[in-house]
C-alpha cells in the first residue's frame, strides 16, 4: 500500500472531554452567536470584520493579537462586530509548503496531527478565555469541524473547496454563519450554487456516520478576487461588479442574501497595504446603493501584529509566515475609520 498509517486520531467526544469548554464561556459564545447572527439576519446593521492573520502559526502572538483587538471593539461595539480570524488550516495552491497549526503545531518539528488538533483547540480556548471575542476558522478538512464545533462563530471555506460537496453538504449542518468564497476562476454561479447546496436540507456519509442536516441560512458570499487564464488577478470588490453579484444574487431567493468583501487575495492582488483603501471604496459604494447596503455586511481583512510576511526561519513574533497581512498600527486605524463611516 502506498499509505502509511502513522498514528490513530482520537474522536473529537475525547478531545472535546480532554480540553472541554467551561460553562462561562459556553454563555459567552451563545451571546456571540446570537449578534452575529442577527446581522445576518437584519436585525442590526453592525458591521462584521474578520479580522486576523492568514495562518495562526503562534498561540501567543495569536492571543497577543487578539487581546488586542478586545480593546478596540470595546470602542467600536456599537457599530461593529469584531470576529478574530484563527485560522488553522492553510490551502496550498499546489500542495507543497505550510498546511497550518493543525497540521505542524511546530515548525522546529515533522507534521503531527494528533499534537496539532490539540494544539488548535488549545489556542481557540485561550483565545476567547482572554477575549471573549468569538472566532473564525476555515473549513480545509470538513471532518475535523467536531474538534471546534463548539468554539467557533464563523466558518470559511476557501476558494479551492468551495464547488467540493462534501464542504457544501457539512456546511448545511452548521448552526452558525458560513461565508463561501467565490472559486479562484470568479465563476459566481458557483458560489450561488454552493450557498443554496448549503442552505438545503441534506441526508449524506459524514464521519462514519449517515447524517441528516436541516440547511444552513445563514450561508452567505465572500467575494474574493479572481485570477484570470493569464495568472492575472481579477478584483471584484468594485461598485459595478457588486451591484451585478447582488442581483443575481437577489434573484436567486435564498435565504439573508449577504455579502463580505475579503480585501486581500486577489483583490488587493496580495498587496496587503491596499486593504484599507479598499475596504473604504466599498463603504462608499454601500452609500450609492440601496441593495449594497442591504447586502454588504462587512469584511475579511488579513491583518497581524507586524506587517508584511516573513519566511519560517526568520522567527519574527507576530509576523505572518504565509500571506503579507496589515500590521497593527494600519489596523487599529482602519477599524476605527470604518466606524466612523457607520
Amino acid at each position: 500500500m502506498s499509505f502509511e498509517y502513522v498514528r490513530e486520531i482520537p474522536q473529537p467526544k475525547e478531545i472535546l472531554t480532554a480540553l472541554p469548554l467551561s460553562n462561562d464561556l459556553v454563555a459567552v459564545k451563545k451571546q456571540q452567536d446570537r449578534d452575529i447572527r442577527s446581522v445576518f439576519t437584519g436585525e442590526t446593521d453592525k458591521l462584521l470584520l474578520i479580522i486576523g492573520p492568514c495562518s495562526a502559526h503562534d498561540e501567543g502572538a495569536v492571543c497577543d493579537y487578539i487581546s488586542r483587538l478586545a480593546k478596540v471593539q470595546a470602542e467600536v461595539k456599537d457599530r461593529i462586530i469584531i470576529i478574530p480570524r484563527i485560522y488553522t488550516n492553510k490551502p496550498r495552491t499546489t500542495g507543497i509548503g505550510y498546511k497550518g497549526m493543525a497540521h505542524q503545531p511546530n515548525l522546529q518539528e515533522e507534521p503531527n496531527i494528533v499534537e496539532g488538533i490539540n494544539a488548535i483547540r488549545r489556542m481557540h480556548l485561550r483565545a476567547l478565555k482572554e477575549s471573549h471575542l468569538p472566532a473564525a476558522d476555515e473549513m480545509l478538512y470538513p471532518g475535523n469541524y467536531p474538534y471546534l464545533e463548539d468554539v467557533l462563530s464563523y466558518v470559511a471555506v476557501g476558494a479551492r473547496s468551495v464547488e467540493n460537496q462534501a464542504h457544501r453538504l457539512t456546511c448545511s449542518g452548521l448552526d452558525v454563519p458560513v461565508g463561501m468564497k467565490n472559486p479562484t476562476s470568479g465563476d459566481n454561479e458557483v458560489t450561488l450554487n454552493s450557498i443554496q447546496a448549503s442552505q438545503a436540507p441534506h441526508v449524506f456519509s459524514y464521519n462514519r456516520w449517515e447524517v441528516k442536516t436541516s440547511g444552513n441560512p445563514l450561508t452567505h458570499a465572500v467575494l474574493r478576487g479572481a485570477v484570470d487564464h493569464h495568472g492575472l488577478a481579477v478584483p471584484n470588490y468594485h461598485y459595478e461588479d457588486l451591484v451585478m453579484f447582488a442581483e443575481a444574487y437577489k434573484k436567486r431567493g435564498l435565504a439573508n442574501p449577504a455579502i463580505i468583501v475579503d480585501t486581500n487575495h486577489s483583490n488587493s492582488n496580495k498587496k496587503y497595504a491596499e486593504q484599507p483603501r479598499i475596504a473604504k471604496e466599498v463603504m462608499q459604494s454601500r452609500q450609492h446603493s440601496t441593495l449594497l447596503k442591504e447586502m454588504i455586511k462587512g469584511f475579511m481583512i488579513e491583518s497581524f501584529i507586524e506587517e508584511g510576511s516573513q519566511k519560517v526561519t526568520e522567527n519574527v513574533y507576530g509576523k505572518s509566515i504565509t500571506d503579507p497581512c496589515l500590521g497593527w498600527k494600519d489596523s487599529e486605524k482602519l477599524i476605527r475609520d470604518l466606524a466612523g463611516m457607520m
